[in-house]
């Protein structure tokens, strides 16, 4: 018999190609009990048999089925758009979540009224005592980083503010999510929890990460062909759609850098790939009035200064994700000298 009470809220998972991933997945949200809860997997056109698999072996579960790649915000927001629960819980197919995960990020959502999204203690699936992150840091110039990775899982216990959810795990409700607009679907993949972050601290919402909330995570650091395109790309058109022109032109310097080390990146660990950092030029001039009108509507969500987003991001850089040697160590006596001195002039100049 089909349940006609509306579920508290609703579980989004987006799967493609994935049913290993998916299937250890679902068992863990459905071993952690949520009757009160709706699932729903948007099935992102996968080519192999997961979606005929998530059909047969969870019936429970509601499957939309797409004949077209929608990418992670396009899937996402269809399922939200379907969705009946009051808050709307995003998880990677790659995750196992921990019991009780969902409830704490509730209390953690509704600890105060400025709170827009809550994120979760993610570990390292298969090095559990291990953290993958624990809400996301945004650097000045918009690259996003795991906050915590590689510290125990017993470290980062309090409740606190945070850059940016982690798109693997995280809470908010439907009616803030609507107000959003949902994902950017332009990103198609990579940023968009950075860009739905930056636009909810536009709106004047605050984003926490909730340690007693826990979920596993099978990461780790992967260079797919298109990574450094969808990354740099999407990096450009949310610091285009967040902030005024004049926090832009001041923010220049800092972007001139952060050039500097997304190319020392892309030459080191992703060298074949080179031209996509081009590429992503490309897009950017290609498609500059559509963005211009994305961001008309992220600036109508604006209820905070550029002075106050500012101090939400960080001048540090950890390297460390990248490359742990001598190259980390010697960037960091090259850059963050210079990026704390911008963020710091940042803070003077921008009154606005």
């Amino acid at each position: 018999m089909v349940s006609t009470m509306t579920p508290r809220a609703s579980i989004l998972i987006v799967n493609y190609n994935g049913w290993p991933d998916i299937q250890r997945c679902l068992v863990s949200v459905l071993q952690a009990g949520h009757e009160d809860d709706e699932i729903i997997v948007i099935d992102n056109a996968s080519f192999d048999d997961s979606a005929e698999l998530i059909s047969s072996h969870f019936p429970q579960v509601v499957l939309l089925r797409s004949e077209v790649n929608l990418g992670f915000g396009g899937a996402n927001n269809w399922g939200a758009r379907v969705a009946k629960g009051g808050y709307l819980a995003f998880l990677n197919p790659d995750t196992v979540v921990a019991p009780g995960w969902l409830d704490a990020l509730i209390d953690g959502l509704e600890g105060s009224s400025h709170v827009g999204l809550a994120t979760s203690k993610i570990l390292l699936l298969n090095e559990n005592a291990t953290i993958n992150t624990c809400g996301n840091d945004i650097h000045l110039s918009g690259l996003t980083l795991c906050r915590g990775m590689g510290k125990p899982a017993s470290s980062m216990t309090r409740l606190e503010k945070v850059g940016a959810v982690s798109g693997a795990a995280f809470l908010i409700t439907a009616a803030l999510f609507e107000t959003l607009d949902g994902y950017d679907e332009a990103f198609f993949l990579y940023m968009e929890d950075t860009d739905l972050s930056m636009r909810a601290a536009l709106a004047g919402y605050d984003v926490v990460y909730v340690p007693d909330s826990v979920v596993y995570h099978d990461y780790a650091l992967r260079f797919g062909p298109d990574k450094i395109y969808y990354q740099e790309r999407n990096r450009y058109m949310m610091l285009l759609k967040i902030w005024r022109w004049p926090t832009l032109a001041l923010l220049l310097p800092a972007l001139v850098l952060a050039e500097i080390v997304a190319w020392g990146f892309v030459l080191l660990r992703d060298r074949k790939h080179w031209f996509n950092k081009v590429r992503a030029y490309g897009y950017l001039v290609r498609h500059w009035q559509e963005i211009m009108e994305r961001r008309g509507r992220a600036q109508a969500l604006r209820s905070v200064s550029d002075r106050e987003l500012l101090h939400r991001l960080r001048f540090r850089l950890e390297f460390e994700q990248a490359d742990g040697g001598i190259v980390s160590k010697g960037a960091h006596l090259v850059f963050d000298p210079l990026f704390y001195l911008l963020q710091r002039f940042l803070w003077i100049a921008v009154r606005w």
